[in-house]
């Protein structure tokens, strides 16, 4: 349990920002993403680079540090791996992957440094498997250029977003890949954006990828375990403990191994 880390907010800023990453070494984000691809405008990628391998050489205290790249078909990508791969950040973040060769070529452009991929393609969608085995790390659902690529109408509701949910979930946990949710546009939604984290969480996934600051506290509390799914938890653990059979007895409920290992999950979330 102690490797373990919080993933429940994953924070965008565009790694030009200076004064965004200085203030986001206040805010409660679990996740800082340095953006050099969609965030940042053609001629600021080159600073944009520098800027975010020195912010990640220096950290962020606890948080985890992901640099995402442009891919390596624009002029910045064979250079941001580089830089990346060899930067201070917990990992790199690539864009647009389509199948398993786009993978191989990403892996060995960073070396030994994890791996997260945007799975927002619709190539991808039909080949999620061999993606989840071709060495990565975590998935990171891309909902804005997916629903481009599929032709969702703009302003439609996430409907049509809940297969391609499960999908990519299935996915990254039969290779016990990390999964955080697409991003919530509306950042001054704050009804929008609990629906979308809670339905997300429901189904399993780790944390939802963010744009604005002021979406973290609702999404750090969506993915956080509750005070009863906490004391539930505990109780599981302790009934396991004492116990040498293989079902055991909590609040009047018969709770087996898999009941165990989805206690121990919530446990690693609440940091117990």
């Amino acid at each position: 349990m102690s490797d373990f880390r919080p993933r429940r907010s994953a924070l965008f800023l565009p790694a030009s920002n200076a004064r965004a990453i200085e203030k986001v070494r206040g805010l409660a984000a679990d996740v800082v993403i340095l953006d050099l691809e969609d965030a940042v405008s053609p001629d600021a990628k080159v600073d944009a680079r520098a800027a975010a391998v020195a912010a990640a050489g220096e950290g962020f205290g606890a948080r985890e540090t992901v640099i995402r790249v442009n891919s390596l078909d624009t002029d910045w990508g064979a250079d941001d791996l580089s830089a990346a791969g060899s930067s201070g950040a917990d990992a790199v973040l690539v864009p647009k992957v389509r199948n398993a060769a786009d993978v191989a070529r990403y892996r060995e452009a960073i070396g030994d440094k994890p791996l997260w991929l945007m799975i927002e393609t619709c190539e991808a969608l039909g080949r999620l498997q061999d993606i989840a085995e071709a060495g990565a790390a975590a998935f990171v659902l891309g909902v804005n250029d997916l629903a481009l690529e599929l032709g969702a109408r703009r302003g439609a509701d996430r409907g049509w977003l809940s297969p391609v949910q499960a999908m990519v979930l299935g996915a990254a946990r039969s290779r016990g890949l990390v999964a955080l949710d697409g991003v919530c546009n509306d950042f001054s939604d704050d009804v929008r954006l609990r629906a979308e984290c809670e339905a997300a969480a429901a189904m399993g996934y780790d944390g939802k990828s963010l744009i604005h600051p002021r979406q973290i506290e609702v999404c750090n509390a969506a993915f956080s375990p509750s005070a009863d799914e906490l004391a539930w938890a505990i109780k599981v653990r302790d009934a396991f403990a004492t116990s040498d059979r293989g079902v055991v007895q909590v609040e009047g409920k018969m709770v087996e191994a898999l009941h165990l290992a989805q206690a121990e999950r919530i446990l690693r979330m609440a940091g117990e």
